[in-house]
């Protein structure tokens, strides 16, 4: 499956701006498409299916176009929003059944797949209850069979997981699992990064309209975190501070490690715990141990820090945010410059 977009903008105040790419996610994966809010994330979703018209650019998945196709794409995608719309005095069976007539799938078959998608989200037991009467945890699961009625080959579920406490939370996770194993191609947006690292193959992160890294999480790690953070533990409270200068003075004076600040190396006292950064590898970090050793430092533990999703995005947000600083710098510096050359 290939999600393609081109120059695709949307303008309203703000806008979506994603440069020309292209979205490699096979049958059976779970693509995670993540941002900060206000990043264009349900934009760009909107737009690929079909409620949203582009002020420019094209958007295509699986060959056919978003707008072009419009029919082809109601077909071939579920989607699934953020906000659950739910019908008074509407049970459950009677609500699925609306959503399958509206995709035209008929009354004997349409029945038949009710029980198919209750089973597959194990809302079974929901069937004969009211929809607006349901928790937040067992709506999201209705969400879900209504995205199932016409058998879409890519579900685009919209924040699946807000809202939700965390035993539905393991629940929707491995519902989405589940999906997967059932041969659907799945993007996903949350908030909730730990629960999407356990459960996707891909990761594709987006702020202010751009899409900023794309690949598996250890392609992400390996290419957005750059510094690894490190932790030294020592055997006494009152070692910490020594410890945290030794090492700050070796990376200072270190010359493969650039720009080291203070900043890069903490030590806690009350876990006698010295942690610090660093873009060296393990062989140029070797010879930090055999150092402190070798100037009387006890060391009971020495250890790197595994960072995860929210560490990879926080750099790729800091990234962005100090290239707009920058930007920003050389805008004011350019036109005070011009006043200058006015007044002149």
């Amino acid at each position: 499956m290939v999600v393609e977009t081109f120059n695709l903008t949307k303008h309203y105040g703000d806008f979506v701006a994603l440069d020309s790419l292209s979205l490699q996610v096979g049958k059976g994966q779970i693509l995670g498409f993540i941002g900060p809010n206000g990043s264009g994330k349900t934009t760009t979703i909107r737009i690929l299916v079909g409620l949203l018209k582009p002020t420019s650019g094209y958007a295509r998945i699986a060959g056919a176009d978003c707008l072009q196709d419009a029919g082809k794409i109601r077909r071939m995608v579920g989607y699934m929003p953020d906000d659950f719309a739910a019908y008074n005095n509407m049970r459950v069976n009677e609500y699925l059944d609306f959503f399958g007539a509206a995709y035209g799938i008929g009354r004997k078959p349409r029945l038949q797949r009710i029980d198919e998608v209750l089973e597959i989200t194990s809302a079974t037991h929901m069937k004969d209850l009211f929809v607006d009467a349901l928790s937040r945890g067992m709506q999201q699961k209705v969400a879900i069979a209504r995205t199932l009625m016409h058998d879409p080959q890519v579900m685009i579920l919209d924040e699946p997981a807000n809202g939700l406490d965390p035993q539905a939370r393991i629940e929707m996770r491995g519902m989405l699992m589940r999906l997967a194993e059932l041969g659907k191609t799945l993007i996903v947006t949350s908030h909730i990064l730990p629960e999407l690292a356990r459960v996707c193959d891909l990761v594709a992160m987006i702020t202010k309209g751009r899409l900023r890294a794309f690949g598996t999480l250890d392609d992400i790690m390996r290419n957005v975190k750059q510094r690894r953070t490190f932790e030294l533990l020592v055997l006494e409270h009152d070692q910490v501070e020594m410890a945290a200068n030794r090492v700050r003075d070796w990376l200072a004076t270190h010359p493969v490690d650039e720009a080291v600040e203070a900043s890069d190396v903490t030590g806690s006292t009350a876990e006698m715990i010295v942690r610090f950064t660093t873009r060296l590898s393990d062989p140029q970090l070797a010879p930090l141990l055999t150092h402190l050793v070798g100037q009387g430092q006890s060391v009971a533990q020495f250890r790197e820090v595994m960072t995860d999703l929210e560490d990879a995005f926080l750099c790729v947000a800091g990234a962005d945010d100090a290239a707009d600083d920058v930007a920003s710098a050389s805008r004011t510096a350019a036109v005070a410059g011009e006043s200058r050359g006015d007044n002149s």
